[in-house]
């Protein structure tokens, strides 16, 4: 059983668990930010949301996917050695047009690591990169439409202040490309792709907040991301 399947096994038991590290349920989704009346409020209404703005792909999309392909970035299959940097759990909702929770909805992240090297041949820095981090992951959401990552918080590298690269797969549908950035981060201001989005609900919808998690003794971070498409997809 891998470790996305223990994830889910685990939030159903009542405990979270993710590679080496486990809260139980009750700081785990205190820790993720995750609220059933956040989640099903009723009123939440189309003209409410703010479609998420679609972002570049860049050019560091993994040329060869790693191995290991699950929702924890942070250990690589069974190392006991975990990734360099401030650990974040990464959570949200795939929602629609509706704002509504999109279900079956392929959820892929990857990002630098510490040192700002990318899982791609092509990247620069390459000479120290971060073996332990996996630098790319998968979700698949439920009916909720969540979606959860254990990964590190973005950092900085010549040119871009620090961000996340996010895909949405949907069968039908074309795939859909956006990044979020650490909320008031000093670099935001001179971030070409940041500022070429010009409608500031739209800007300020995919600034994240990179938050401690209070029951956490290592310093861990949660952030909450929700993806707002422009469709409704089909039954």
């Amino acid at each position: 059983m891998d470790r996305m399947q223990r994830v889910s096994n685990g939030l159903s038991r009542g405990q979270f668990s993710l590679g080496h590290f486990s809260l139980s349920r009750r700081q785990a989704l205190g820790a993720l930010g995750f609220s059933v009346a956040a989640l099903w409020t009723p009123g939440l209404m189309a003209e409410e949301l703010v479609k998420t703005p679609a972002q570049t792909e860049g050019p560091f999309y993994p040329d060869k996917l790693p191995l290991d392909t699950d929702n924890d970035l942070i250990v690589i299959n069974d190392n006991l050695t975990p990734a360099v940097g401030e650990i974040t759990y990464l959570s949200g909702r795939i929602l629609d047009a509706a704002g509504k929770p999109v279900r079956n909805a392929g959820v892929e992240i990857w990002q630098c690591d510490n040192n700002g090297a990318y899982l791609h041949s092509g990247t620069g820095n390459k000479d120290k990169q971060d073996a332990n981090f996996q630098g790319f992951g998968r979700f698949m959401t439920g009916s909720t439409g969540e979606y959860l990552f254990r990964t590190i918080k973005p950092v900085p590298y010549p040119g871009r202040t620090p961000h996340i690269h996010f895909c949405v797969k949907l069968k039908g549908k074309k795939e859909f490309v956006t990044q979020c950035y650490i909320k008031d981060h000093p670099g935001n201001a001179r971030d070409g792709i940041l500022n070429s989005i010009r409608d500031p609900q739209a800007k300020a919808s995919i600034l994240v907040d990179f938050a401690p998690i209070k029951e956490s003794k290592v310093g861990e971070l949660s952030a909450k991301f929700d993806i707002v498409l422009g469709f409704t997809p089909e039954a």
